[in-house]
């Protein structure tokens, strides 16, 4: 399967939203969802450092990854959400779109890298481990991964 990785812009926003609601179902096994609210992406198209990227084909948005980047006492990146279309699994994008976002916090001099992983999800859970995640803190139904960058 032919993609390509870029950053979304504000014409992507119904298909991220598409893609997130997928995401949940996927989750939760239940069509019983709701989906982003208005305004909660706006922070991904303003002026800032934080991005979504998107995988794409010629036709369409078939995954993506939100990358916000926090400037605290230590510096790192947090992807919040991160979704490829059922039917493009296997196919390397979650990989793709993983590495583009390191390779962003990185970029921008970043440390690590934190994202929050459902434990019923095993399947995400062992994705990441593959990439070197490890857990950093129990959270009762989902755990804080960290992965520090070299």
């Amino acid at each position: 399967m032919e993609y390509t990785i870029r950053k979304a812009n504000r014409k992507d926003e119904k298909r991220i939203c598409e893609l997130f609601i997928e995401m949940l179902k996927t989750i939760y096994n239940t069509d019983d969802v709701n989906g982003y609210e208005d305004g909660d992406l706006d922070h991904y198209f303003e002026e800032n450092e934080n991005v979504i990227f998107l995988a794409e084909t010629e036709s369409e948005v078939i995954g993506f990854l939100s990358v916000e980047v926090h400037r605290e006492d230590r510096d790192y990146i947090y992807l919040d959400d991160f979704s490829v279309s059922a039917n493009c699994r296997g196919n390397g994008i979650g990989n793709a779109l993983l590495n583009e976002a390191e390779k962003y916090g990185k970029s921008l001099n970043i440390p690590a890298c934190l994202l929050h992983v459902e434990k019923s999800n095993e399947r995400a859970f062992k994705f990441y481990e593959r990439n070197g995640y490890s857990v950093f803190e129990d959270q009762g139904n989902r755990l804080l991964l960290l992965k520090e960058f070299k």
